[in-house]
């Protein structure tokens, strides 16, 4: 893809986490997102793996719960072409969370830029990390990237990785729902 590791990394975050904080339908079915219990579940395990990565707290769940639901309206504007409702959605983000970049060096590895919070908490900091990867792609000519899946019954989000930005659906089994529908109506029409 055109980002560096670590935005990929915190776009792939931003996918996870409205995908699984956030209701609608996934894949042709009604989904509603985890509440109460389960949520602190639900955002240790749409976060990435890290080696320190420890269970989440239920405050902590529920702030990353409320940016899921911001970050899904940036990627419903830039689907339906409005990049400047995305770019004000995405600008909330960044002064809510305090977003702010810092150089770090991961051991053996070079210098990079990495995002911040107004602290360094679980919660502000993904926040502030997502909402600046979404800066990022809406500020380039990657704002196309960002997507909401075309299949029928089905609105998670993706970011499209493909070289040609041909990617429509959130996952391959969307994609083989809608191309299974098509033979079929073909397949019922005669052709």
């Amino acid at each position: 893809m055109m980002f560096d590791g670590h935005v990929v990394t915190l776009l792939d975050a931003a996918v996870s986490l409205v995908n699984t904080l956030t209701d609608g339908a996934r894949q042709g079915r009604p989904y509603t997102a985890p509440r109460g219990d389960e949520l602190p579940e639900a955002v240790h395990e749409a976060l990435p793996l890290a080696s320190d990565r420890r269970m989440v707290e239920r405050d902590h769940a529920a702030y990353l719960a409320h940016t899921a639901h911001q970050m899904r309206t940036v990627f419903e504007a830039v689907d339906s072409g409005d990049l400047d409702r995305a770019a004000q959605s995405v600008n909330v983000l960044l002064r809510t969370a305090g977003a702010r970049p810092q150089l770090d060096r991961v051991a053996d590895e070079p210098w990079q830029v990495h995002f911040h919070g107004s602290d360094d908490s679980l919660s502000v900091g993904w926040s502030a990390g997502c909402a600046t990867a979404l800066a990022l792609a809406i500020g380039s000519d990657l704002a196309g990237r960002l997507g909401v899946c075309s299949a029928p019954q089905c609105d998670r989000v993706y970011v499209d990785a493909s070289r040609n930005a041909v990617r429509n659906f959130c996952s391959a089994p969307c994609r083989s729902r809608v191309k299974a529908a098509a033979f079929r109506a073909r397949k019922a029409s005669g052709s």
